[in-house]
């Protein structure tokens, strides 16, 4: 499951939305929507995303975070590191062969020095 699709599927449940009503009400297949939720599609459009925002009624920074979720939602990463450093091509390695043994604990103290470490979503940082 990726961020977007735990939030969407939070947001169904809270509000008391079968998988059929709300695909049927943004216009997507039940099984879309459900591949989507589960991780099993990849990173949704803007125009969709804007659609699930519209359909949940949602505003300003909650719309904000949802638009950033999907963003960072694709299941299949690939990293670029051609023109980084060795330590940061060792980084990606690392992570990608150990991803899968880090408890949620590990991941969220990596997400924390990162979220610290990073410019603001869509800049780019300065090398």
């Amino acid at each position: 499951m990726t961020p977007f699709g735990e939030k969407i599927r939070a947001l169904r449940k809270e509000r008391g939305v079968t998988m059929k009503q709300m695909a049927q009400a943004i216009g997507v297949s039940a099984p879309y929507l459900s591949a989507l939720e589960n991780g099993n599609r990849g990173q949704p459009s803007w125009y969709l995303v804007q659609r699930i925002i519209a359909y949940f009624n949602i505003i300003w920074d909650e719309a904000e975070n949802i638009t950033e979720l999907a963003r960072l939602s694709h299941p299949r990463v690939v990293i670029d590191t051609s023109e980084l450093s060795p330590r940061a091509t060792e980084l990606a390695n690392r992570l990608a062969d150990n991803i899968s043994e880090l408890s949620e604990d590990d991941l969220q103290q990596l997400l924390q020095l990162l979220a610290e470490a990073s410019p603001a979503p869509g800049n780019t940082r300065s090398q």
